[in-house]
């Protein structure tokens, strides 16, 4: 069976983009699209046997963090394979690149807080400045980590709603990261009695309440600081060390319930704040000169 070569060249030959290679028009035929496909396939495969190399002996969290950085790597690597492809079957794209600068442009200032977000998203994974199932504190808003990404890292609040944060914010914003260097954390509640309480017996029973707390740490031990002489009150705050800082406003609500229990055994009380208001007057008002006044306005 004779192999009609002048048909295959004719096939891959076709136009699916028509124009004059001749003039230097831009023109897209099957055979270009052949090979930009064999090229991202050999290259998705070099891209996999590079990422199966450097991330062999890695730990699975770093392992995760290289495969966010590499995917981004391989963009890069696909458009450059692809304009390589292109070039070198002899389309110049000099006029393609030469026209799409103003579209280039646009797209660059519309993209820029995404390119800022994969930088930052870079950045935290190589710094380790937030990692997965960290405490943070955004913008009055308290969530624990479970997905960085590299435009966003997601966290779920303590009202079990998934908050979306821009990694850009982690370079620009002040960030409390609660639990970076360990997992514990001090915590406190605070709690005014009454003057003329005895405060070594406050003392005493602020800090037994917080030992009966089962979640608060047995060491390092709670203590009680005397805060301040209040307006209304004797400040005082018991200060704890908890393990899941995620956690702390039950650990505090609890704490709050056995405080005021324990106040209420104890004859100790919680003031309000109260005022008192005296009235001078140098001239005392006539009552039966007011109610003529008060006739004559109504009249």
């Amino acid at each position: 069976m004779k192999i009609d070569w002048q048909k295959i060249r004719d096939f891959l030959n076709y136009q699916i983009i028509e124009g004059d290679a001749a003039k230097g028009e831009f023109h897209f035929d099957l055979w270009m699209l052949i090979l930009v496909i064999v090229g991202l396939l050999l290259t998705s495969l070099f891209l996999r046997l590079v990422k199966n190399f450097f991330t062999r002996k890695m730990e699975p969290a770093d392992k995760l963090k290289f495969q966010s950085i590499f995917k981004f790597f391989n963009y890069l690597v696909y458009l450059i394979v692809i304009l390589v492809i292109l070039h070198s079957s002899g389309i110049n794209l000099t006029g393609i690149l030469t026209a799409s600068a103003a579209i280039f442009v646009g797209i660059g200032f519309a993209l820029q807080d995404f390119f800022k977000d994969i930088i930052a998203g870079i950045t935290i994974l190589v710094d380790k400045s937030v990692l997965v199932n960290d405490v943070v504190e955004m913008n009055d808003k308290v969530a624990r980590v479970f997905e960085i990404k590299l435009r966003s890292t997601r966290a779920i609040t303590r009202d079990d709603k998934v908050l979306i944060i821009p990694n850009h914010l982690f370079l620009s914003e002040i960030i409390f990261n609660y639990t970076q260097n360990h997992t514990k954390t001090r915590e406190s509640v605070h709690v005014g009695v009454a003057y003329g309480s005895d405060v070594k017996k406050v003392e005493r029973i602020l800090i037994e309440c917080a030992k009966a707390e089962k979640t608060i740490l047995k060491s390092p031990e709670p203590f009680v600081m005397f805060n301040n002489f209040g307006d209304s009150s004797l400040d005082f705050g018991i200060y704890f060390f908890v393990r899941d800082s995620f956690t702390d406003p039950r650990i505090k609500s609890n704490l709050r319930f056995a405080i005021d229990a324990a106040f209420r055994e104890n004859g100790i009380t919680i003031p309000f704040p109260q005022r008192d208001v005296h009235f001078y007057q140098s001239n005392p008002i006539s009552h039966t000169q007011a109610s003529i006044n008060g006739s004559e306005n109504i009249n």
